[in-house]
């Protein structure tokens, strides 16, 4: 009895340090997005050069694009540094892309929604964690969600309805609070079947930083179209 409660301990403890390392490399990716976009939203040089050529938005969105699908599906093939220098430069791509954000909305409304998606985030990670509910439905549920969030997204860049924004901007907080806490069980069960093979927990660590810097950015972009408070022209 002892002794199993004693491996249970190991296990623990072991998901306990994986989930950190993973929290790590999200924290990182996120640090780096928001050094370079305000960075770049305070220097009308590169601002000027990342909005004025109608290239260069299409470049990042094929790029990041691009890092992604290398990351996710060629994950086995490249060493866990590799995958996180890739991941880094993702973050980096993204952080050029998000600083847009700073044009359209007020400093404080951006630090406001950021500090509300990050204790959405915070709270749906624990939640995620330490549940004993089994939540594999709830991905199945939030990706076809997803697939009509998209379509919605998709149809409104036609009708320009605010009232059709706004429920998306509702519907898409919900969604990605839900992936979260999904996210977050999944990863925690995909490192303990590599519990012996440290260069792949290495790999599946950046993959779930990958993972749930998306989830995080896309809930704290839609909390800022929520919440944020426009720029007056």
């Amino acid at each position: 009895m002892q002794e199993k409660e004693y491996q249970g301990y190991v296990i623990i403890a072991d998901s306990s340090n994986f989930m950190y390392r993973v929290y790590g490399w999200m924290a990182a990716a996120l640090a780096i997005s928001a050094i370079t976009a305000y960075t770049v939203s305070i220097s009308p040089t590169i601002l000027g050069f990342v909005y004025r050529n109608p290239t260069v938005p299409l470049f990042l969105f094929i790029g990041q694009l691009a890092l992604v699908i290398a990351i996710s599906g060629a994950i086995h093939k490249m060493s866990a540094t590799t995958a996180s220098a890739l991941f880094l430069l993702y973050a980096f791509l993204t952080g050029l892309t998000l600083s847009s954000i700073f044009l359209i909305y007020t400093s404080e409304s951006i630090f406001s929604s950021f500090f509300v998606a990050a204790a959405m985030f915070g709270a749906m990670c624990l939640y995620g964690y330490f549940t004993k509910s089994d939540l594999s439905s709830l991905g199945s549920i939030m990706f076809m969600g997803l697939i009509g969030l998209i379509i919605a997204m998709f149809i409104n860049m036609f009708l320009h309805s605010s009232t059709l924004g706004y429920m998306i901007s509702i519907i898409g907080v919900f969604i990605f609070t839900a992936l979260t806490a999904y996210d977050v069980q999944r990863i925690k069960r995909v490192a303990q079947q590599f519990a012996a093979d440290h260069e792949m927990k290495g790999k599946v660590a950046i993959i779930g930083a990958l993972t749930l810097y998306l989830d995080f950015l896309n809930l704290f972009l839609f909390i800022l179209r929520l919440m944020g408070s426009r720029r007056r022209s």
